[in-house]
């Protein structure tokens, strides 16, 4: 019996909301449009339109966006229910978190039967130190049953290493939620996801945030997608579906896990094999991995 699930990503148009209550209502609307789906995502820190829920918020410096943070209890309390009572597991984007003194961009996956994971990113954008952000150090895949997942938001899918990292754990799929600020960013993460698609012959669902919600929280550009490989078996661009830039809406997807392996297997560009096949060459030059402070 062939492996496939269906994939749901919920493309999240951010707008100013007065309550905890207002931002699950949109978050509900859109999980209504992607009942059924095995497995669903929502953007990187979509939650930032709970900053709205503040009083004066409009003045307040984007330098106080972790304050979000006093919602995570109810956040979590939300997706872990919505998981539970809709039987599907749940990428619920990322969020803020502060712990011990440092504010992290945390990934929370939430499976129906209770089990939570969390991916702190590893590597932030230069636009998240306007809120003090910290960086995680840890790249886990996870085994889903049905699936082998690993989490990359946003720019770690500009680091190859953060993917490869996760598809030398049996990733067969890497979850991208994503919020990019200009459609030059977002084409950064789009490009360089259907590059590690072809690299590790994985699936790579990139989940975008969109919207002009207004100062201080800042613009979103996206159009998300679900990506293979591009070779037999799936379209030749690799784009297994697409959203329309910047409207709010769900995107689904089919995809057959044999298929993938398969791929791996006997595949036109076998990237999977052939860039373990030659490790012993890159050893050779190692400077890329030092930090930049090694290399004096």
């Amino acid at each position: 019996m062939a492996r496939t699930l269906s994939i749901a990503a919920c493309q999240f148009a951010l707008r100013p909301v007065g309550s905890f209550a207002e931002f699950a209502e949109h978050a509900r609307g859109l999980l209504d449009g992607a009942r059924g789906a095995d497995l669903v995502l929502f953007p990187e820190l979509f939650t930032i339109e709970l900053f709205a829920s503040f009083p004066g918020w409009r003045e307040a410096p984007l330098a106080e966006l972790a304050r979000i943070d006093e919602h995570t209890e109810a956040y979590r309390g939300f997706f872990a229910a919505e998981a539970r009572a809709r039987r599907q597991v749940i990428l619920a984007g990322s969020h803020l978190v502060r712990e011990a003194g440092r504010t992290l961009n945390v990934a929370h996956l939430f499976e129906p039967g209770g089990r939570q994971h969390r991916h702190a990113k590893t590597h932030i954008f230069p636009a998240e130190s306007a809120w003090n952000g910290a960086e995680g150090d840890r790249l886990q895949a996870v085994d889903l049953g049905f699936a082998r997942v690993g989490v990359a938001i946003c720019y770690e899918a500009e680091i190859p290493e953060c993917a490869a990292s996760l598809a030398e754990q049996g990733a067969e799929i890497v979850l991208c939620p994503s919020f990019t600020l200009t459609e030059h960013g977002f084409w950064r993460v789009r490009h360089c996801a259907q590059a590690r698609c072809v690299e590790n012959q994985v699936f790579l669902v990139h989940c975008c945030a969109v919207g002009r919600p207004g100062a201080p929280l800042p613009d979103a550009w996206g159009r998300s997608s679900v990506l293979a490989p591009c070779d037999a078996g799936w379209p030749a661009d690799g784009v297994l579906a697409e959203a329309e830039a910047n409207r709010e809406m769900v995107i689904r997807a089919e995809i057959d896990l044999d298929r993938l392996h398969e791929n791996r297997q006997g595949g036109a560009a076998p990237t999977f094999r052939d860039r373990r096949r030659r490790a012993s060459l890159y050893r050779a030059w190692p400077s890329h991995l030092r930090r930049p402070e090694e290399s004096r």
